[in-house]
């Protein structure tokens, strides 16, 4: 498996600890907190918007954990971000590929108004249609989800679990829903997708 790193955002921190019980009590074990394999960036506040910062964490954390990692920096990465953190997770993401590091994927929850273009996999998760429509004007990639009906900025991070939506295929056109699914299942899918290639 990959090694996931959570950005947050501006937020209550209980919010990213919703998140991740969230989908790992969906998982069905296939991914597991207690292995290593997941990192969450602890910035507070503005730290979230900090590419370096996030990218100081990162490095940190591969010296600390290398034996779970096979190669450091050529151990393939999954950045999942929101909100304001996907400001700074995107720099970081690039940064990391500067420092020869390995951007398997990365996922954007939430990041209305920021520009994503990378030569790895971008995939936006949105609380609702227009903030889908108009954050793919900046950039996203194959395989995207919106809520439907749609939900407040919070929830989607809070509880995906919970927040029901379509996904699609943006590499094609801002398209009718071809799918139904939660927000968990939408990111599981995509997390084994990575873990399989």
């Amino acid at each position: 498996m990959p090694t996931i790193i959570i950005c947050p955002g501006i937020h209550d921190p209980a919010f990213t600890k919703s998140f991740i019980s969230g989908w790992l009590d969906t998982s069905g074990g296939s991914i597991d907190q207690n292995q290593g394999n997941i990192l969450v960036f602890p910035g507070k506040d503005f730290l979230s918007l900090s590419a370096l910062h996030i990218l100081e964490f990162l490095r940190v954390s591969v010296a600390h954990r290398r034996y779970r990692f096979t190669g450091s920096l050529k151990s393939p990465i999954i950045f999942i971000s929101f909100s304001a953190g996907v400001v700074g997770a995107i720099g970081a993401a690039h940064l990391w590929q500067l420092l020869g590091g390995r951007v398997k994927a990365f996922i954007a929850i939430d990041g209305w108004g920021v520009a994503l273009q990378g030569n790895f996999p971008i995939h936006r998760m949105s609380h609702d249609y227009f903030t889908h429509w108009s954050s793919c004007l900046l950039g996203c990639g194959q395989n995207n989800f919106y809520a439907e009906p749609a939900v407040d900025h919070l929830s989607i991070w809070r509880s995906p679990q919970s927040v029901q939506g379509c996904w699609v295929d943006s590499s094609i056109e801002i398209s009718p829903p071809k799918g139904r699914l939660t927000a968990t299942e939408f990111l599981l899918m995509l997390l084994k997708h990575y873990e399989a290639n």
